[in-house]
């Protein structure tokens, strides 16, 4: 940040994670060539499979900044085509809404599958104790989901386990996205188990 769509233009390939969304968050140069990814893009797809998220399923995501963006695109190309798109903002609401087929809605609404994607809940941040979703919303969900990571089990993670749904967390997102990453620089792919300590490593 804040140069992930600046730096395009001076790249020579894209590879389709950035392709997708039209934004970058890693580089690998290989002898002068310059290639980009979005291993943001990449966990998310990679999570929808790991919790068998069904894509007849209805969705909101609730952000449209550049993590919105990925998580939006990334459900899109997975097969989600009953999304609503949950913005403040409305020219940037409608913009990703259009780009994935979907509705947008300035506040929250009920769906499948709630996906937060904003600061709301986020550890020193001016909503850190809020909820992106209303209790009312969680109840109605069968899978919420939460981009933010810190803390770990955030308010929205917190109610729906009360309330016994299924949750992601954003810590799941970073472990993934990190390890897509580590791979593309390394060419070295840590064991599912190497990949489970650092996650509970992480969460302490």
């Amino acid at each position: 940040m804040p140069y992930k769509e600046a730096v395009i233009p001076l790249l020579d390939e894209l590879d389709p994670s950035a392709a997708a969304i039209g934004s970058v968050n890693t580089v690998v140069n290989e002898d002068g060539f310059l290639r980009a990814y979005n291993t943001d893009y990449t966990a998310i797809r990679l999570l929808v499979g790991e919790h068998r998220l069904d894509p007849a399923q209805t969705v909101a995501v609730r952000g449209s900044g550049g993590m919105g963006k990925a998580v939006a695109c990334a459900l899109r190309d997975g097969g989600f085509t009953r999304g609503t798109l949950v913005a403040r903002n409305e020219a940037a609401g409608r913009a990703l809404a259009g780009r994935c087929g979907w509705d947008w809605q300035p506040a929250p609404v009920a769906a499948d599958l709630l996906v937060n994607v904003t600061p709301i809940g986020m550890a020193g941040g001016p909503e850190a104790d809020a909820l992106a979703f209303a209790p009312d919303l969680v109840a109605q969900a069968r899978t919420v989901f939460d981009v933010v990571a810190l803390p770990a089990e955030t308010p929205l993670i917190l109610e729906a386990r009360a309330q016994g749904r299924p949750v992601i967390t954003g810590l799941e997102v970073v472990a993934l996205q990190a390890l897509e990453q580590f791979v593309l620089y390394t060419g070295v792919r840590p064991s599912p188990e190497q990949v489970r300590d650092a996650v509970a490593y992480a969460r302490n």
